[in-house]
């Protein structure tokens, strides 16, 4: 078994820019929103969402799943960085620095 390294631990991120003029389109972000949520993303800020893999096999899985239900219309963006990467971010809130909370220990099981 593989020891955990910052550096194989990914991040994966999902940026989205989806139209809401009509109800259809309100009801397919909301279902995009949704999904995400129940695949295990954290609203990150408005229209970002983080999830926490093991590996990059396991971020993989998650990147396939989100494209599985991509909406029809809309811009959605995936990024995957590690755990070293996104441990550089430097937050703010305002023009005051804010330290970053650490994940909760997420479990897999088999």
């Amino acid at each position: 078994m593989q020891r955990l390294s910052e550096y194989r631990i990914m991040w994966v991120l999902v940026f989205f820019d989806l139209p809401t003029e009509t109800k259809k389109d309100r009801k397919a972000y909301a279902e995009f929103r949704k999904n995400l949520v129940r695949d295990g993303f954290t609203m990150f800020q408005f229209s970002i969402y983080m999830r926490h893999c093991a590996s990059q096999e396991n971020a993989a899985v998650h990147i396939k799943r989100v494209k599985s239900f991509l909406p029809e219309y809309g811009q959605v963006g995936i990024l995957c960085i590690t755990d070293k990467q996104f441990g550089n971010i430097e937050l703010y809130f305002g023009k005051k620095e804010k330290t970053m909370s650490a994940p909760g220990q997420q479990l897999e099981l088999f």
